[in-house]
């Protein structure tokens, strides 16, 4: 039986642009697993509303991550891809949740390569109803349609995999030895709404032994470390501690170098690129902080490869 895998993440616009970026945020954002509210309520004020009023902040902080060959996000993922299909000699392709290229043209694309045993693997560490089940939900949609059902094995997460804390940990060790350490480490994951550890959603807790496990990999001391939420929207109460309230704090205790890391996140995106690298950046110094630096994503990095060839049990075949 040929295998092959799909690797998916969240997904990007086009094009940095504000029709673009309207298309893309009403597709995501109309998803009941990413906005919990009822549709007759939601879907209209989306459209008429939201989605035109977001449009244009969200292409320009596009706009100036945005590289000659496309979206970070899309051009790591295919990258990645392409470099673990090259090491584990199986076919791989990346496809995104939302945008394109999307999961069916990723199904279509191993199943016309003769592949009848497909592996999802949402690339998102840390189980949440609002990642890794929305990719479950959208792959159900494509088989139902299909009268040939591919055989199937569906990763929900591996937030704790041995593989991944010593990928995440080998690449702040080797930043840190280029570069030497700071004063403090930030470990900064996407933030959910509080209320989604009341609904059963373990992101919270998956997220906190993550970081742990890398603190203790990297041999930290609780004082030297913390682990911080970014990409907060809107009034409600999210998960806490806050990565922008934390580093506007820091230097008033004397703390004024910081590395930030991501992860949660597989490849560099808008979230890492524009959010920490850059806005939080200023928020820092402008608080009074000295030095602030951004540690990247795996992304194709050779120790991701390894990582993900560890974590689908690949044995070259």
């Amino acid at each position: 039986m040929k295998k092959g895998v799909l690797l998916v993440n969240l997904g990007s616009p086009d094009a940095p642009t504000s029709g673009a970026v309207r298309r893309y945020l009403r597709e995501f954002l109309s998803d009941p697993r990413v906005v919990a509210l009822p549709r007759p309520l939601w879907l209209p004020l989306l459209h008429a509303v939201i989605a035109p009023l977001r449009a244009g902040k969200v292409a320009r902080a596009y706009r100036s991550i945005w590289t000659d060959a496309g979206s970070p996000l899309v051009v790591h993922m295919q990258r990645l891809a392409g470099a673990l299909e090259e090491e584990s000699g199986t076919p791989v392709v990346a496809a995104m949740r939302y945008g394109r290229p999307g999961l069916e043209a990723g199904v279509e694309a191993l199943l016309g390569q003769g592949v009848e045993q497909v592996t999802v693997l949402p690339l998102y560490p840390q189980y949440s109803v609002t990642t890794t089940a929305t990719v479950f939900d959208r792959l159900a949609q494509i088989m139902a349609a299909r009268q040939r059902v591919p055989s199937l094995c569906f990763r929900d997460q591996y937030h704790a995999e041995p593989a991944y804390i010593d990928a995440v940990a080998g690449s702040i060790d080797s930043y840190w030895q280029a570069n030497g350490r700071p004063q403090k480490l930030l470990m900064s994951f996407h933030g959910l709404p509080e209320k989604s550890r009341d609904q059963g959603d373990p992101y919270y807790d998956q997220c906190v032994r993550s970081a742990r496990l890398i603190a203790v990999r990297l041999g930290l001391e609780e004082a030297s470390w913390e682990l911080v939420f970014q990409s907060r929207f809107g009034p409600a109460d999210w998960l806490r501690p806050y990565c922008v309230e934390v580093l506007r704090r820091l230097p008033e205790a004397g703390v004024k170098e910081v590395d930030v890391v991501c992860p949660g996140f597989s490849v560099d995106c808008l979230e890492t690129l524009e959010e920490i690298a850059h806005t939080n950046r200023g928020i820092f110094l402008q608080a009074g902080g000295k030095r602030y630096r951004y540690i990247p994503a795996l992304n194709a990095e050779p120790g991701h490869v390894r990582m993900l060839k560890a974590l689908l049990s690949f044995d070259g075949g």
